[in-house]
């Protein structure tokens, strides 16, 4: 009985020394630099606002946020060496609906689950698609578009990268709307785009981002925001749910998560820095230029968006029946 008595009491003073260690580990976090893997190339989008959420934290932290590039393989090279790091909040990965819900669809074999493998930390921001005609198409709005591809059938292209949100939400628009469309696969968006200006390709569903200085320049004709509402900055322009389609509604993402067995009070303390560095003007003004809106929340609540996300973006990937491996 004294040897129970003596292993219970050690067992408590153990689990007392625990709950007082990890807010002393949450207040000396971080302690050195911390590593922010971006799986994609320098300069993009994605990459800019990685770097936008590296600098505020270097700030707030008092310790500096290197970005590292590593893209390749579809963006899960950054993923899985990201994910195989030190669960100790000195790797952090900056992610996106493309590296985290679409590559694991696409890369089957590499079996990668972002909710096993990763830990949730905080989603970043959202950035809509847009559907957008060439200019050479008779066309001013998604029903006059249905009308005119059903009177077509087979003569009207969309082009876009395999298993890139353009060919994914282009197969789920021709499917939702029953109409008999070409999708011409492309090794670069920029090489697509050029075709749509010169009409060898008649349609996209496309990032904001990337359109809306063409919609600007009247180089190309929006007929609907991909959401199920109107957006914000372009608000003459329907969105795909008041145009008849509620399920052609997926924005793009971004967020960050860490290894998984990240230590949940570092996670809270990530979680926190960064949703005040997006409620910043800085932040917000900087989104704004990227046609992307800031999206706050705890680590839980981009776990429940994650879990409910990968099956949409995986569906979409079946569908359109693209493979990678």
């Amino acid at each position: 009985m004294i040897v129970r008595r003596d292993l219970l009491a050690s067992l408590a003073a153990l689990g007392a020394m625990a709950t007082l260690a990890a807010p002393a580990r949450a207040q000396s976090y971080p302690a050195r630099p911390i590593r922010m893997i971006v799986p994609f190339p320098p300069g993009g989008p994605i990459d800019t606002m990685g770097r936008m959420v590296a600098s505020d934290l270097s700030v707030r932290f008092g310790q500096q946020v290197i970005v590292d590039n590593r893209p390749g393989v579809g963006s899960t090279l950054g993923t899985r060496l990201a994910a195989a790091a030190l669960p100790d909040g000195y790797t952090l990965l900056f992610g996106s609906s493309g590296s985290l819900a679409v590559a694991p669809a696409l890369y089957p074999s590499l079996d990668i689950d972002p909710l096993k493998l990763l830990t949730p930390v905080a989603r970043v921001a959202l950035l809509p698609h847009v559907f957008v005609v060439a200019n050479g198409l008779p066309v001013n709005s998604v029903k006059e578009f249905v009308a005119y591809a059903k009177a077509h059938p087979g003569e009207l292209n969309f082009g876009a990268g395999l298993g890139t949100p353009p060919h994914l939400l282009g197969t789920l628009l021709v499917t939702k709307a029953g109409i008999n469309a070409v999708y011409v696969p492309y090794k670069g968006a920029a090489a697509s785009i050029n075709d749509l200006l010169a009409g060898r390709v008649q349609f996209t569903i496309d990032a904001l981002i990337s359109l809306l200085p063409l919609i600007q320049a009247g180089k190309v004709r929006p007929l609907a925001i991909a959401r199920g509402e109107r957006w914000p900055a372009l608000p003459d322009i329907p969105s795909m749910a008041e145009s008849g389609y509620p399920d052609v509604t997926m924005d793009a993402w971004t967020a960050v998560a860490a290894p998984a067995g990240t230590p949940a009070d570092i996670v809270a303390k990530l979680n926190a820095a960064i949703n005040e560095g997006l409620r910043s003007d800085a932040s917000k003004a900087m989104l704004t230029k990227f046609s992307a809106i800031a999206t706050t929340g705890t680590p839980e609540d981009f776990r429940k968006f994650l879990a409910a996300e990968e099956p949409r973006w995986a569906a979409l990937v079946k569908l359109a029946g693209a493979k990678a491996d």
